[in-house]
């Protein structure tokens, strides 16, 4: 090799590595490099263009952002990955790497889970989103199911629940003798027991359907589901009990969370704990849509006569306590919401 030959690759080595370096400079802070895997989260839900998907986009892109796009965020609504118990089951091993879902349907992993569920744990909205954010609650709730695949990232409050039915509950008597949907947790099939009602626990896929089938009366859930599926066409009557509120637990997939580097870890948690936050104004604004679509649509909203409601109230007050009592860990745990509660109660 000449020595002109040897000088020319010298000089095309430096150019190369000068255009590396300035690529690298150029390059925004904390951008997936070329060598560096992009992580895929799948975030699942169970409803479409309500309270839960809304905040499962907006973490998602969140967590795009502030990863410089090293994970990249897929949202699946509507149940899109399989009912409520196979999106948990692909949660906890892995094929879903996030789940946003009512915590008392990850009573099979935990039975604490269920305590949210409790009927007048709180008495509104504003009241449920001081308890979700409770530093006392977190602690408890986000560590659940850490042995079982899990790592809690969020809690966060949708809205209190309603029951729609086929013929109108006017007056507590008209609960007794109907099949009545409820989520996976022993507060509210025992609550609506104590109403007289035969509690059906089902995933929400699987409601309308069985609404139209006749296999069940009525149903629990919130006011967005019921707007933004339907329920109208099997059903035209919502009774606006407000018990049990509807809490959303934002769960990853623990073996996924541990495989990221620890500055992407830092990044989940810390957008999950802040969109937890940020969804506040927006299900408050939510919830006020969907009973206005509801009377739209032709539905009707009834609230249950004073005397009825404080004496509805008054029958389920003391179911969490009375549930949880045979079961140690459930009855601390459910201590541990109901004493939060009780100081938040009146903001303080």
């Amino acid at each position: 090799m000449s020595t002109i030959e040897r000088g020319t690759i010298a000089r095309s080595v430096a150019a190369a590595g000068a255009l590396g370096a300035a690529l690298t400079l150029a390059m925004p802070f904390g951008a997936a490099r070329a060598e560096e895997p992009a992580y895929v989260m799948k975030i699942t839900t169970p409803t479409i263009n309500d309270v839960p998907d809304t905040f499962a986009r907006n973490f998602g892109a969140a967590v795009e952002k502030d990863s410089g796009g090293r994970i990249k965020a897929e949202v699946y609504p509507a149940s899109q990955l399989g009912a409520i118990p196979r999106q948990i089951e692909g949660t906890q091993f892995g094929a879903i790497q996030c789940a946003v879902i009512p915590p008392e349907f990850f009573v099979g992993v935990d039975e604490r889970f269920e305590v949210m569920a409790a009927p007048g744990l709180v008495d509104s909205l504003a009241h449920g989103q001081r308890v979700a954010a409770d530093p006392a609650v977190l602690k408890q709730m986000l560590v659940l199911g850490a042995d079982k695949g899990l790592h809690g990232v969020g809690l966060f409050i949708a809205e209190p629940s309603a029951t729609v039915a086929k013929n109108a509950i006017r007056h507590l008597a008209d609960f007794k003798g109907k099949k009545m949907r409820t989520f996976a947790s022993q507060f509210q099939t025992e609550a609506f027991n104590r109403l007289g009602a035969t509690a059906v626990v089902m995933t929400l896929g699987d409601v309308l359907p069985a609404l139209q089938q006749g296999a069940i009366d009525g149903a629990v859930a919130g006011m967005g589901p019921f707007t933004k599926m339907h329920f109208n066409d099997a059903a035209k009557y919502i009774t606006l009990t407000n018990q049990a509120s509807i809490f959303l637990a934002v769960e990853v997939n623990k073996k996924w969370y541990d495989s990221l580097p620890a500055d992407l870890q830092k990044i989940i948690d810390n957008d999950a704990a802040a969109q937890a936050i940020a969804i506040n104004p927006t299900a408050v604004d939510l919830r006020a849509k969907a009973e206005a679509n509801w009377v739209a649509a032709g539905g009707e909203l009834i609230n249950l006569p004073p005397d009825e409601q404080a004496a509805m109230m008054k029958l389920l007050s003391s179911v969490g306590a009375d549930v949880s009592a045979p079961k140690p860990q459930l009855a601390a745990a459910y201590k541990v919401v109901s004493d939060a509660a009780a100081r938040l109660r009146t903001g303080m």
